[in-house]
């Protein structure tokens, strides 16, 4: 399975728990309007489930990102130590295309 791929599942995966928790979140205020008791308290631990698997989920999320962040400032910094004159290059040509988009406002 590629990189690609498994970010894929991961983000889905993600979403999918996000809906869970705001469908429990709507199933309690359903709850709360029109009564209290054990209904109510069943649907609160629901939440806080929901809650702490997503924030688990969000922060492993959050990591994976930041080492994916991590890793492609290295190879950007690997590669501007090897190919020094192809990254002015690179930059000059960026730079000119942005003056240019700015110019025609």
């Amino acid at each position: 399975m590629s990189a690609q791929s498994n970010t894929d599942v991961s983000k889905d995966k993600l979403v999918a728990d996000l809906k869970v928790v705001v469908a429990d979140a709507e199933e309690l205020l359903r709850a709360t309007a029109s009564q209290a008791g054990e209904k109510v308290a069943a649907a609160r631990e629901r939440i806080q489930a929901s809650l702490a698997t997503a924030k688990v989920k969000l922060s492993d999320a959050e990591r994976a990102l930041l080492e994916k962040s991590k890793l492609a400032a290295k190879a950007t910094d690997e590669y501007v130590r090897e190919n020094p004159w192809q990254a002015v290059g690179a930059a000059a040509l960026a730079g000119l295309v942005l003056g240019v988009l700015i110019s025609r406002r």
